[in-house]
């Protein structure tokens, strides 16, 4: 019975593989840039995005895929005040994006027409690891709040990202949060990870994310 449980998750993770690659294909095709970002609830995942598109919505075209777990369109209405496309995907109570809910979100967007896609992922530590959605990044989002003991207690997430965003650092002097500790079990995990300290709220340290995140837009044009 185990093994049969095991192979059947790994024909789900294969075709999402797939699903993943050819999403990937599109967004070649189109030399479109497309980021994961993840988190757990509350990081501060969507004042991430909504700093990033303040900061180069005037340089690039760019739209945002939303996951939730629930029917609700709260993080792309706020999206699309900024007047930026935003779909909204209902995941049916799963913990997770897929490649293929992507793909579903990817043909309600202007391909055409856009340098960068952000997907915000669900909020979860655990799921989103496991499943490819055929971006070139994947994007972790933590914040101080949290602890700093997070990379030691979920470490798979970390081991995939190529960047990650602390989010909240003006709340460092009022919360227990060992930098150095924190910084160690990333680099422990990965190594070449690109850490960005920022504060959504003030805007410190957004400018390296920033520099960061053209570069990568700028390399596939």
């Amino acid at each position: 019975m185990q093994k049969e449980k095991v192979t059947i998750v790994e024909k789900i993770l294969n075709a999402n593989d797939q699903f993943a690659a050819d999403n990937m294909q599109v967004f070649d095709d189109h030399k479109i840039l497309a980021i994961n970002i993840m988190a757990s609830p509350g990081s501060g995942k969507t004042s991430l995005i909504l700093n990033t598109i303040d900061r180069i919505a005037n340089q690039y075209k760019l739209a945002v895929i939303e996951g939730d777990t629930a029917p609700v369109t709260i993080d792309s209405d706020k999206v699309n005040k900024k007047g930026i496309p935003a779909v909204q995907i209902n995941t049916g109570g799963d913990c997770h994006l897929d490649a293929l809910m992507v793909r579903k979100g990817m043909v309600e967007l202007d391909l055409e027409n856009l340098d960068l896609v952000i997907i915000e992922n669900v909020g979860n530590l655990i799921c989103p690891a496991a499943f490819n959605l055929g971006t070139h990044f994947n994007v972790v989002v933590a914040s101080v709040t949290e602890g700093d003991d997070k990379p030691y207690k979920y470490p798979n997430i970390y081991r995939g990202i190529q960047a990650l965003a602390l989010n909240k650092t003006d709340l460092l002097p009022y919360v227990d949060f060992d930098m150095e500790y924190f910084c160690n079990g990333i680099k422990a995990l990965n190594n070449d990870v690109d850490i960005f300290p920022l504060s959504c709220k003030t805007g410190e340290g957004i400018q390296p994310w920033i520099e960061w995140l053209t570069g990568k837009i700028e390399s596939r044009s």
